[in-house]
């Protein structure tokens, strides 16, 4: 059985040069590498392909049938090899996409929605949860997370800053007054993100980490209703920047504790490898970074303090 294209290849190389030796110096083997193999390939076969005399080399009749097999077969393996070349920069298939409800459809539908545009032979699928879920085990290209990578398994491609804020309506604030300190925070209503009764609101970092242990008349199991009863005055929500910045600088939304920051959280891209993203994967991340960083306009002004 022939199991070896070079074999097929150094073949018809020499039929196409009419000597042995003339194969060899294309292929970069010897005469005697060559002879041997095609030796080893007609007792395999068990049939003569080329009749050979110290002057000329000729095919037998077996070996022009098999002469026509190999240059098909080479034929194929290089439009194969062409084929996959085309695709492998080309921009098309299936796109699965992972992502935070609110950042989701605030940031990322317009961006998802210019990407499809710029390649139309793609197709996106998108799922929406504020739950971290298993990359390998959802089938999902990309996750867009914020804060640090858990999962060391993971690949994680910084796409922009973010920081979380603190904040409320005017109305809250007018009604309950404004915390001076993050252990006032004890007594306001705060809006947990979660089933369980209380959060921990970390402020600082390092010697000058403060762990303040909120609670609060409402749990929500996903981020964007935090925001929405943060905006009926419902309470204090810890929030993202690309969430609430739009909403802060129109006031509807007012920062709260601003001098005490919050451990920031950059916004990452995370996929199961590096090696041979598909070009779907690696553009759209590129082109996901680069609308993100352009788009960026909150600063971080706040200095950080001790908020012992």
């Amino acid at each position: 059985m022939i199991d070896n294209l070079l074999d097929l290849s150094l073949f018809t190389r020499i039929v196409a040069t009419g000597t042995l030796s003339a194969a060899a110096r294309e292929l970069g083997l010897s005469l005697a590498v060559v002879s041997k193999r095609l030796a080893q390939m007609e007792e395999r076969l068990g049939v003569r392909l080329i009749q050979r005399t110290t002057r000329r080399l000729a095919l037998t009749e077996e070996g022009a049938v098999f002469h026509e097999h190999c240059l098909r077969i080479l034929a194929e393996v290089a439009e194969a090899e062409a084929a996959i070349s085309r695709t492998r920069d080309s921009v098309s298939g299936l796109l699965r996409l992972n992502a935070p409800c609110a950042f989701g459809r605030r940031q990322l539908a317009p961006i998802v929605a210019a990407f499809g545009r710029n390649h139309p032979d793609l197709r996106i699928q998108v799922e929406l949860t504020d739950t971290v879920v298993d990359l390998v085990e959802s089938g999902a290209d990309i996750a867009i997370r914020y804060g640090r990578l858990a999962d060391s398994t993971m690949i994680a491609r910084e796409l922009a800053p973010s920081y979380r804020v603190l904040c409320a309506a005017p109305a809250y604030l007018e009604r309950r007054g404004h915390p001076g300190h993050p252990l006032e925070l004890a007594a306001h209503d705060c809006i947990v993100l979660g089933d369980a009764s209380g959060a921990d609101w970390r402020f600082g970092s390092g010697e000058d980490e403060l762990v303040v242990r909120v609670r609060g008349p409402f749990l929500c199991n996903q981020g964007e209703m935090t925001h929405m009863l943060a905006l009926e005055g419902a309470g204090i929500a810890m929030k993202s920047i690309w969430d609430v910045g739009e909403d802060i600088e129109a006031g509807r939304l007012v920062q709260v504790l601003a001098s005490y920051p919050i451990p920031a959280a950059p916004l990452h891209a995370i996929y199961p490898h590096a090696r041979h993203l598909a070009p779907r994967v690696r553009q759209f991340v590129e082109f996901l970074g680069e609308r993100l960083r352009a788009s960026w306009r909150w600063g971080r002004s706040d200095v950080p303090r001790a908020a012992r």
